[in-house]
C-alpha cells in the first residue's frame, strides 16, 4: 500500500485504522506532539474521556456460589427429595445420613474446583506495570495504568509494551508478539503504513499491550488503552465465550432425569399396588420409601468425584495438572485436539538441519535443539569442520555476525538455554557443533561496527578486525544478501557468481523452503569498512557469498508417536498456529497431522468463508494457519457444532477465549502466559503434545471406571426394586426394610464402588473410539449387561427369601439372610464389572489391592451388622448359623457365572468374526 492511499483508509468505529496510516497522520488525528508530549492538563482531560488503562474486573464467584453449584444436578436433586421423604417418614436417621453424603460429595468438589474461576484474571493485572513517557517535554516513568492516547511511548530492549501503540520513529526495533499472535519468532517493526486488512500478527507499524521489546528502540504514540486494546479485546472476547457442560455432566443430567421419572412411576405403583391390597397406608408409605431409597444410587455422586479426583492425581504423575474435575472425564471424550505448533508439537529451540555450499551442495546437520551435539555430512561422508575451510568460513561468519550466546547447563538449569535472537542461537549452536568457541573467535576477531538487522534492508552486518584488514560479515534473506553478491566461494577459491551459479543457488532456497526451512544466506565483504549513511547499499557488486543455512523449529521426537496414537483412538489433531501456512503444513505433514489432500487455511481465507463453507471442509482441513483470537474461537465452535468434543492448547494471552469455550482448554506450563494457564481447565507442566495425549488416555481410564460402577451400581438398584416390588405383587412381606436398603447403599456399595474407581488401566483404552457426545450413560452395552446382572441378583435373593419363608423361618432372619444374599451378590458381581469382556477370574484381583481391602472391609462390616446386637436393634436384623452363611455364598455366585458365560458368548464370537 502506497502511503497516499494509507492516509485515505476509511476510519473503523470512529478511529482510523492506525497501522495503514503514515505516522505523522496518526499523531496529528491525536493531536499529539512527539516531541515535547502531553501536558498535565491535557492528560487530565483525556483520562476522563478515555479512563484509566486497565481492564474492568470481573465479578468474582464466592466460595459459597462455588460450593452451591455443586449441588446443580438431577441426581442431587434425587437424593435431596429421598432425604425429605425421609424425614416426612419421621426415619431422621436416614434423612440425616442422606444428607452427610450429599453434603460430602458438594464439599469435595468444591475444594477440587475452589480456582476454576480465576480466568483471565492476570489480563487486569497491570497495575505494577511501568511504562517511559514523553510528557512536557521530559522523559519520565510511570504506572502503566496512566497511560491515555496521545501519550508519547518511549520503547527499548527489555520494556514490556503497556498500551497499543503506532510506531513514530525507530531503530531495529523487534517485538516479542508469541503471546499475542503466536508467532514464535521476534517482528521486526517499522514507521512505515502496511495494508489496511493486515491481520494482527502483520500490522509491523504497531506495538501492541502485552508484547516485550528484544531489540532496538522506538518511540510510539499510544492509540488505544483499556479495553480498546487488542489485549483488552480478547479480555472481551474471553468473558462472553461461556464453558460448555461437559459430556459426563449431559449424560448424568439425562440419566437423573430417568431415574427421577421412574422413581416417581414406582412410587405411584407400589401405592397403588397396596391401595388395591388394602394395606395400611403407614405401611404402603415405607415399602414406597424403600422403593425410592433402593432406586437412587446414593453412592454415585461420590464415587463419580473420587473418580475424578483419582484421575487428577494419575494425570499429575504423568505432567498434566486438571484445574476443573469434570475435564479429566472430558478429555476421554475428546475427538478433536486442536494444538498450537511451537513448543508444544515441537521444540521451541531453532536448530539448523542442512546448509548449502556452492559447487558441493547440500550438508546435512544432525542434532536437535541448543545443545551442541552432532555432525556434518555430505552425500553420506561426515566432515571435519576444522580441516574442511569452505565449511569453517560459513560457520564462522555466522557465528560473528550474531549477537547471542548460549548458556550450558548449570546447577540450576539441566538443559542448554540460550540469551537472544533463536535464529541468531541456532547458529551460534551450529558454530559450536563445528568445533568453534565463540569468546575465542570473538576475541581473534573483535567486532569494530555493526549495522543491526533492519526490516527494511531484510540483514545485519559487523565489521570485524583480521590481522590488520577489515572484513564484514553479512547475513539475511536470501533475496537482500543474494543482491550484493558477485562472487562465490566454491572450495578454498572465490569465483564469478554467474547466472548458472545464482540459479543454482536460488534452486538450493526453494529445496530448503519447501522442507519448511528458514533459509539465511551468508556473505562477507574483505578490505571494507561498514557506513550508517549508505547502509547495505554501498557494499553492492562486493560481497561473496559463502554459503546458505537451514533451520526450523524441530518437532518433539515423541510427538509422531503421540499423533499416530490419537488417530487410532478416533481423534483428529489439528495444527493451530501463528506461523506462516507453509511452514506448518510441512511440520503437520512430518509429524502425521496432515496427510495427502490434506487442506491449510490461513486467517484470510478462513474470514472469507461462510459457516457452511467452513463447516463443509473442517473434515479435510489439518492446518491453520495465522489466525487471531476470535477466529480460534470459530474454529472451536465450528467443530462443537457438529457434536465434536474438543481440547484446545495454548499458551498466550490470544489463546484464552478459545481455552475458555473449549470441551477442554489446555494450557502449556513452561511457556504458558497466566492468562492462558487461568482460562484453562488443565496445565501440561512440560509443554508436551504427548503429555495431552497420555491425559486423554488417563481420561478414557476414568470415564471406564465411572461407567464400571455406574453399572455395579444400577445392577444392585434394579435388582432392589424389583425384588421389592415382586414381592409385594405376589404378597410375601418386604425382603429388606429401608434401613437394611439404605446400608448396602451407603455402606455395603460404598466401600467396594470407590475403589473400584481405582481400577488401573486395561491397556487397550487408545485402540477405542471416542464415546460419541450424544451417548446415553445407560448405553445399549451397559443395558445389555444389566439384563443379564439384574436378574440374576432378583432370582437369588427373592429366591432365597421365599424358600426360607417356605421353611417357616421368622420373617426378620429371613430378610437378615436375604440382606447378606444381596451382599454377596454384590462381592461377586463388583468382579464381573471389571471388565465387559476379560474373565473376571483372569483379571487378578491384586492389581487393584483398593478393591481388595474394600471387599474385606465390607466382610467384616457385614458381620457386625449381623452379629453386633447394638446394629441389629438400628437395622432390624439377627444373627444367623454358619451353615446358612455358606450356602448363601453358594447362591450368590450364581450373577458371576451368568456373567462369565455372557463373556464367553461375547469372545466366541469374536474370535469366529475374525
Amino acid at each position: 500500500m502506497t502511503s497516499q492511499n494509507a492516509t485515505q483508509t476509511r476510519p473503523v468505529n470512529g478511529q482510523p485504522l492506525w497501522h495503514a496510516i503514515e505516522a505523522a497522520a496518526a499523531l496529528a488525528t491525536l493531536s499529539g506532539d512527539a516531541t515535547r508530549g502531553l501536558s498535565l492538563a491535557e492528560v487530565e482531560q483525556r483520562r476522563t474521556q478515555y479512563g484509566p488503562n486497565s481492564l474492568p474486573e470481573a465479578k468474582r464467584r464466592s466460595a459459597l456460589f462455588v460450593l452451591l453449584h455443586q449441588f446443580k444436578s438431577p441426581l442431587i436433586y434425587l437424593l435431596l427429595a429421598a432425604a425429605g421423604i425421609a424425614f416426612a417418614a419421621s426415619e431422621v436417621s436416614d434423612g440425616v445420613v442422606i444428607l452427610v453424603v450429599v453434603l460430602l460429595n458438594a464439599f469435595i468438589g468444591a475444594f477440587q474446583e475452589g480456582r476454576a474461576e480465576r480466568a483471565l484474571v492476570a489480563l487486569r493485572q497491570m497495575a505494577g506495570q511501568k511504562a517511559r513517557v514523553v510528557r512536557d517535554g521530559v522523559e519520565t516513568e510511570l504506572s502503566a495504568r496512566d497511560l491515555v492516547p496521545g501519550d508519547i511511548l518511549v520503547l527499548a530492549a527489555g520494556d514490556a509494551v503497556a498500551a497499543d501503540g503506532r510506531i513514530l520513529i525507530d531503530a531495529a526495533l523487534q517485538v516479542a508478539e508469541a503471546a499475542l499472535t503466536g508467532e514464535s519468532v521476534p517482528v521486526s517493526k517499522g514507521s512505515r503504513p502496511v495494508d489496511a486488512d493486515a491481520p494482527v500478527a502483520d500490522r509491523t507499524s504497531m506495538v501492541f499491550a502485552g508484547t516485550h521489546v528484544t531489540a532496538g528502540r522506538a518511540a510510539a504514540v499510544v492509540v488505544a488503552t483499556g479495553l480498546s486494546t487488542e489485549i483488552g479485546r480478547i479480555s472481551s472476547l474471553a468473558e462472553s465465550a461461556s464453558a460448555p457442560k461437559t459430556p459426563l455432566e449431559r449424560r448424568i443430567d439425562q440419566f437423573g432425569r430417568y431415574v427421577m421419572v421412574a422413581a416417581g412411576v414406582i412410587f405411584v405403583l407400589i401405592l397403588g399396588i397396596g391401595y388395591l391390597r388394602g394395606i395400611p397406608l403407614s405401611e404402603i408409605a415405607m415399602i414406597g420409601i424403600s422403593q425410592v431409597v433402593g432406586m437412587v444410587p446414593e453412592g454415585l455422586p461420590v464415587a463419580m468425584t473420587v473418580a475424578l479426583a483419582v484421575g487428577v492425581q494419575r494425570m499429575a504423575r504423568r505432567r498434566a495438572i486438571v484445574r476443573r474435575l469434570s475435564a479429566v472425564e472430558t478429555l476421554g471424550s475428546t475427538t478433536v485436539i486442536c494444538s498450537d505448533k511451537t513448543g508444544t508439537l515441537t521444540r521451541n529451540e531453532m536448530t539448523v538441519t542442512g546448509m548449502f555450499l556452492s559447487g558441493r551442495g547440500k550438508v546435512l546437520v544432525s542434532g536437535i535443539g541448543y545443545a551442541p551435539n552432532g555432525t556434518f555430512t555430505e552425500k553420506e561422508r561426515a566432515l571435519d569442520p576444522t580441516t574442511d575451510g569452505q565449511l569453517r568460513a560459513l560457520l564462522e561468519a555466522g557465528l560473528l555476525c550474531n549477537d547471542a550466546q548460549l548458556l550450558g547447563p548449570d546447577g540450576k538449569n539441566a538443559q542448554w538455554r540460550t540469551t537472544g535472537d533463536p535464529t541468531e542461537a541456532a547458529l551460534v549452536t551450529l558454530g559450536l557443533k563445528g568445533g568453534l568457541v565463540a569468546e575465542e573467535l570473538r576475541r581473534a576477531q573483535p567486532r569494530q561496527a555493526e549495522l543491526p538487522f533492519d526490516p527494511d534492508d531484510k540483514m545485519m552486518g559487523t565489521e570485524h578486525e583480521v590481522s590488520g584488514r577489515r572484513i564484514i560479515y553479512l547475513k539475511g534473506a536470501p533475496e537482500a544478501v543474494l543482491e550484493l553478491c558477485d562472487t562465490v566461494r566454491k572450495e578454498d577459491e572465490v569465483q564469478p557468481f554467474d547466472d548458472n551459479e545464482r540459479l543454482l543457488v536460488r534452486q538450493a532456497i526453494d529445496s530448503m523452503g519447501r522442507e519448511a526451512l528458514r533459509v539465511l544466506a551468508v556473505a562477507m565483504v574483505e578490505d571494507a569498512s561498514l557506513d550508517p549513511l549508505g547502509r547495505f547499499s554501498v557494499l553492492k557488486g562486493r560481497a561473496i557469498l559463502l554459503g546458505l543455512v537451514g533451520q526450523l523449529d524441530p518437532p518433539r521426537t515423541e510427538v509422531a508417536a503421540a499423533v499416530q496414537s490419537c488417530r487410532q483412538a478416533g481423534i483428529k489433531p489439528v495444527m493451530v498456529t501463528g506461523d506462516h501456512k507453509a511452514t506448518g503444513l510441512a511440520i503437520a505433514r512430518t509429524l502425521g497431522i496432515a496427510h495427502e489432500g490434506d487442506l491449510a487455511l490461513d486467517g484470510k481465507e478462513l474470514s472469507a468463508l461462510s459457516e457452511e463453507e467452513l463447516a463443509a471442509r473442517l473434515d479435510r482441513v489439518s492446518v491453520f494457519a495465522r489466525v487471531h483470537p476470535a477466529q480460534k474461537l470459530r474454529i472451536v465452535e465450528a467443530y462443537q457444532k457438529r457434536r465434536d468434543v474438543v481440547a484446545m492448547t495454548g499458551d498466550g494471552v490470544n489463546d484464552a477465549p478459545a481455552l475458555v469455550r473449549a470441551d477442554v482448554g489446555v494450557a502449556m506450563g513452561i511457556t504458558g502466559t497466566e492468562v492462558a494457564k487461568e482460562a484453562a481447565k488443565i496445565v501440561v507442566t512440560d509443554d508436551n503434545f504427548a503429555t495431552i495425549v497420555s491425559a486423554v488416555e488417563e481420561g478414557r481410564v476414568v470415564y471406564r471406571n465411572i461407567k464400571k460402577a455406574i453399572l455395579f451400581l444400577l445392577a444392585t438398584s434394579f435388582a432392589e426394586v424389583l425384588v421389592l416390588l415382586l414381592a409385594l405383587i405376589l404378597g410375601f412381606p418386604a425382603p429388606f426394610s429401608a434401613v437394611q436398603i439404605l446400608w448396602n447403599n451407603l455402606v455395603t456399595e460404598g466401600v467396594i464402588t470407590i475403589n473400584l474407581i481405582m481400577d488401573p488401566a486395561e491397556g487397550d483404552e487408545m485402540q477405542q473410539r471416542p464415546i460419541k457426545s450424544g451417548e446415553p450413560l445407560l448405553s445399549k452395552a451397559l443395558l445389555s449387561r444389566l439384563f443379564f446382572m439384574t436378574p440374576a441378583i432378583v432370582a437369588s435373593t427373592l429366591g432365597w427369601f421365599v424358600f426360607r419363608l417356605s421353611q417357616g423361618v421368622p420373617v426378620n432372619v429371613a430378610q437378615t439372610e436375604t440382606f447378606t444374599l444381596l451382599a454377596i451378590c454384590e462381592w461377586y458381581n463388583v468382579l464381573n464389572c471389571r471388565s465387559e469382556t476379560h474373565s473376571a477370574l483372569n483379571l487378578g484381583l491384586l492389581k487393584n489391592k483398593w478393591l481388595l481391602g474394600g471387599l474385606v472391609v465390607g466382610n467384616l462390616l457385614q458381620v457386625a451388622v449381623i452379629f453386633w446386637s447394638p446394629l441389629n436393634r438400628l437395622f432390624h436384623t439377627a444373627p444367623i448359623g454358619l451353615e446358612h452363611v455358606l450356602w448363601i455364598g453358594v447362591v450368590g455366585s450364581l450373577v458371576l457365572w451368568v456373567e462369565e458365560l455372557r463373556k464367553l458368548v461375547w469372545r466366541l464370537r469374536m474370535r469366529s468374526a475374525c
